[in-house]
Formats: C-alpha cells, sequence, structure tokens
C-alpha cells in the first residue's frame, strides 16, 4: 500500500509497535525527542549502529516516518510515502540480522527516492499529471542495487516536472527550503534535498542533467554528487537528456556520500549510458591525504557573483589553500557554445508522443518548454554535430587537468531565491533576460565528476555551496577533499530551524 503525501496519516504509526526488537536498552528511546535522535544520525552512523546491534531498522524507519509526518506538510518533499511497505521491510531486515545476516552496507537504512526513478509497484510520476497513476513493473538499476544492499526505500520525493527546471513547477506543489520556506531548494531534484537537510531520510537519490543533484544540495546545505558520466546506471530513470543524464547521492555528510555510490557504481551492459570501470572503494579513497593536491579556480566561473557566495566561497578556497599545495588559476574547456542543442532533440524524442496527445497534462513551464523545441523544429544534422562536439570535449577534458588535480568553485553564483520570484517568472510569457546564476551544467558537458559541499551561509540564514570537480573518475580525489574541508569546518553540522510551529508562507499560484 502506497500513501500519497497529502493523505498521509501519521496515526498509522500507533499501529506499530515501537521499538520491540530486543536491541540494547538505551537506545530504544520511545520519546519523540529520542525519535528525533535517531533522525538525526548521519547515514554512516545509522548503517554502523545497525551492525552493532544497537538500534535496529524498525527505529530507523520510525524515526523518519515521524518526522515526515511532523514536516513534510510545511515542506512538501514526498509524492508518496512508503509507510507500510518501509516497515514490513524494515521488520525482516530486523529478523533477518537477528539470525546473523546482513543484506550489504545499507542494511536498514531508511533512504529516498526522487520521482523520477523506476521503483517496481510504487508509482513513479515524474511530478506530472501525465503519469499521476503510473506504477512501474521493474526497479531501475540504481533502487536495484540499493535494496540489494540492504537499503529501504521510504518514499518518493517532489521534483519539478520531469525534472524540466530548477524545482519550482511540480503538479503536487513545490517543495519548500528547509532553511527558508518561501525560498526554493533548487531542483530539479527538489523534494530529495529538502528530505536530507530536514532529516526526513538518511540518503536521498537525484538526478543530474544541468545540476540537478548539485544545486539542490547547495541551496539546502548537503552534499550532492554527479559522478563520472556513465559510472552510475541511468536504465530505469525517465530521461530528460540522455547524453547529459546523470544519477547522484544526496546526503548530510561526505562519508554518507562516499558509502552511497560505492553501492550506486558500476556497469549495467543493458543501459546505453553505462561505461565499463574497474570497482573503486570511494570510503577508503576518502581516506588519502590532501596535502599534496594542487588546485584550481577556473577562468569565467566567478563572474557575478553574489556578494555573500563570493565571500563564502573565497573564505573556503582560502582553508583549501592551506590545506593542499595551493590554489592557481586555470582554464577548462569552453562548452558554452553548445548551450542546450545537444539536449533538444533528446527531450523532443521521449515527449513528442506524449506532448502531442495530452499537452494539457504538462503544467505551463513545460508545456511552453516543449512547444517551444517544436516550433523550433531541431534538425537531426545539428544534433549530431552537437554530439560530435560534446563527445570530442570529454575525450579531451582529461588534459586541462595536467598541472592541477582538482578545481574548486562557487556551486552557484547566487541565493536561493523565493519561489514566487520564480512562479512569477513561470507566469509571465515574455522571456526573461538570459542569466547565468549556476555552475554546474558545463561540467553534464564535460561528463566529468563534480560534488556540491556546504560552505558558509548568507545573513539571512540560507546555505551556500562550493563545487568540487576533476577529470573523469577522480571520484576519491573529490571526496577526500571534500571530507578534509568537512573536517575542518562545522557548516555540516548547522541544522535549518524548523519546528512544528513553523508557519507554512503562501506561494503565488500557477497562471
Amino acid at each position: 500500500m502506497q500513501i500519497p503525501r497529502r493523505h498521509f496519516n501519521f496515526l498509522m504509526l500507533a499501529s506499530a509497535a515501537p521499538f520491540a526488537l530486543g536491541v540494547n536498552p538505551a537506545m530504544a528511546k520511545s520519546s519523540s525527542a529520542g525519535v528525533s535522535d535517531l533522525a538525526s544520525l548521519s547515514l554512516t552512523e545509522a548503517a554502523a549502529k545497525i551492525r552493532a546491534g544497537t538500534i535496529t531498522a524498525t527505529q530507523l524507519t520510525q524515526a523518519c516516518l515521524e518526522r515526515i509526518a511532523t514536516y513534510d506538510k510545511k515542506l512538501d518533499a514526498y509524492i508518496t510515502v512508503m509507510h507500510k511497505e518501509a516497515l514490513a521491510l524494515a521488520k525482516q531486515l530486523d529478523d533477518e540480522q537477528k539470525a546473523g545476516k546482513l543484506r550489504g552496507p545499507l542494511h536498514g537504512v531508511p533512504l529516498a527516492i526522487k520521482d523520477i526513478i523506476d521503483t517496481k509497484g510504487t508509482r513513479t510520476t515524474g511530478g506530472s499529471a501525465l503519469f499521476a497513476d503510473r506504477v512501474p513493473e521493474e526497479d531501475a538499476t540504481v533502487v536495484t542495487r540499493l535494496r540489494e544492499a540492504g537499503a529501504i526505500i521510504i518514499g518518493k520525493t517532489n521534483t519539478q516536472e520531469f525534472a524540466m527546471g530548477g524545482g519550482e513547477t511540480s503538479y503536487f506543489g513545490p517543495s519548500r527550503n528547509p532553511w527558508n520556506l518561501a525560498h526554493n531548494t533548487g531542483g530539479s531534484s527538489s523534494g530529495s534535498g529538502a528530505a536530507i537537510a530536514a532529516h526526513l531520510a538518511f540518503g536521498a537519490l537525484g538526478t543530474d542533467t544541468g545540476g540537478s543533484v548539485r544545486m539542490p544540495a547547495s541551496y539546502c546545505g548537503i552534499v550532492g554528487m554527479k559522478a563520472t558520466y556513465g559510472l552510475v546506471p541511468i536504465k530505469g530513470i525517465l530521461p530528460l537528456t540522455v547524453s547529459l543524464d546523470h544519477c547522484g547521492p544526496m546526503t548530510r555528510t561526505v562519508a554518507d556520500n562516499a558509502l552511497m555510490l560505492n553501492v550506486m557504481a558500476g556497469y549495467d551492459k543493458y543501459d546505453i549510458t553505462s561505461v565499463e570501470h574497474p570497482k573503486e572503494d570511494y570510503v577508503a579513497q576518502m581516506a588519502q591525504p590532501v596535502a599534496g593536491f594542487k588546485l584550481g579556480t577556473p577562468a569565467g566561473y566567478f563572474d557575478d557573483l553574489h556578494p555573500e557566495v563570493a565571500q563564502a566561497v573565497e573564505t573556503a578556497i582560502a582553508l583549501l589553500a592551506k590545506l593542499t599545495s595551493g590554489v592557481e588559476g586555470v582554464n577548462l574547456p569552453a562548452v558554452t557554445h553548445l548551450g542546450n542543442l545537444g539536449g533538444l532533440g533528446e527531450t523532443l524524442a521521449w515527449h513528442e508522443q506524449y506532448f502531442k496527445n495530452a499537452p494539457a497534462k504538462y503544467m505551463l513551464a513545460e508545456r511552453r518548454r516543449l512547444q517551444s523545441i517544436m516550433d523550433a523544429n531541431p534538425r537531426a544534422t545539428d544534433y549530431i554535430r552537437a554530439k560530435w562536439e560534446i563527445e570530442t570535449i570529454r575525450r579531451k577534458v582529461d588534459d586541462a587537468f595536467t598541472n592541477f588535480d582538482l578545481v574548486v568553485l562557487p556551486t552557484q553564483r547566487i541565493l536561493p531565491p523565493t519561489l514566487n520570484e520564480l512562479i512569477a517568472k513561470v507566469n509571465d510569457p515574455k522571456p526573461a533576460s538570459p542569466r547565468v546564476t549556476s555552475n554546474a551544467q558545463p561540467f553534464n558537458v564535460m561528463g566529468i565528476p563534480a560534488l556540491s559541499i556546504p560552505c558558509g551561509f548568507s545573513k539571512s540564514g540560507l546555505p551556500i555551496g562550493l563545487m568540487i570537480a576533476g577529470p573523469r573518475f577522480s571520484e576519491g580525489k573529490i571526496f577526500a577533499l571534500a571530507k578534509a574541508y568537512e573536517k575542518a569546518t562545522a557548516w555540516h553540522k548547522k541544522l535549518p530551524p524548523l519546528s512544528p510551529g513553523t508557519a507554512k508562507p503562501p506561494v503565488t499560484p500557477y497562471s
């Protein structure tokens, strides 16, 4: 039984016998404060306590469900909460643990899945009325891997419709930023970002075509990784632009992120984007020393920064310079001339028939976008030339890292805008003046790994993100540098100012 977010009934929690599996009594807290303490554990801490037998999968699941019941009506982070299924699996996993069996490194840990990623038997809507009742018959490859590692899928998170934007439009209403409910979470993995920041799950999956893991990671003050193109399979994920699509982990700490990527990465011969690459242990690589790393600040990525973003990133880079062999200005391949041309044909290829048959099922922003693509009538020859350019860039990009190991730069050039600002732009039929607000998309074109980590907050309390990127398959080095920075700072320990009494401000309705 799947429970839509809007109909989640917290009274069902009372039907589950809480903490009845006979673990360490010191951990068996029945008060709401105790449950909240469990939900605040990092994924790595929760998994370790499961292995040690000091907490149970049922306790962790109930802790998340309680917070979902309290806070999701304010955040709109979930589209579907898998209450009954999650508790049933938790009990099964607890029974297996008692019998001496652990499925894998995520045994008993509740995770959330962006609602464009297929989950067998649970609806996957894409944030759209078009698929409001769509129930896949198979799991996406990444979901299969998480389940095999012992994870509990607790729900499907909100998303910009079909991942086509920054998180402000969804058939189920936009997700709210836990740091300020009037503000945007970033997108399109909007619900995943909100859920992790608000402790409604221990980790989540997002997808990233032009920054949709890293943007919400930056705006929500969490860690988000877009790995090398093809390292994480995207089979079973509703496509936006297959040549640019990635799937990545979103977590509260760097170690959590590395642990999830360990499980997710690997070749899938039935995925046309998947690449063969030797298995790596990113958790182990995270511990490598960074003192010898040479860092670069890429030209062009520091233009037009909000002053508070500039200050936070400058401070972060100064610290990284002390932790490593230093930082110098560098150049990366230019990709702006490609624009989104490489994606137009692929986006239309998937949506064309749906859009022709049921255009009214799409929301205004996505309807305009698809109609503009159809009106432009992109030529196959233009698409093919763009594809050739992308492939050439991806083969040459590693050459840019000859004299340095990684680059560091702001994830977003601006602070999280308000939802009303973004919805006003959606409602206005006049095209907005082009402005670069994100540094994320070029790394999708280049196909190289990039991670966002919190590096500060604005005076108004909104998160600011730092991006770390490197050549293909440099995820281990990126995790190592991110971990060193995280260890030297305390931004990841800061909590959103949420309480049960926090007011949910209204947003402008869509036209």
